[in-house]
């Protein structure tokens, strides 16, 4: 995600995202972090109870 969000290509002269066509902004590695953070906060915290198959 990093190569292709947050890294200038020096052939295209521009982030690969922006080359197709997915984002206009350059974006920083701290959007990056938020965005995972945001999705970790969002997980469930706690797994429902554990039943046992009958085998």
């Amino acid at each position: 995600m990093s190569y292709n969000f947050t890294r200038i290509h020096k052939s295209l002269k521009i982030i690969p995202a922006m080359a197709a066509g997915v984002s206009d902004p350059l974006w920083k590695s701290a959007d990056i972090v938020m965005l995972v953070e945001k999705a970790e906060a969002e997980r469930p915290t706690k797994l429902g109870s554990y039943k046992k198959r009958d085998v």
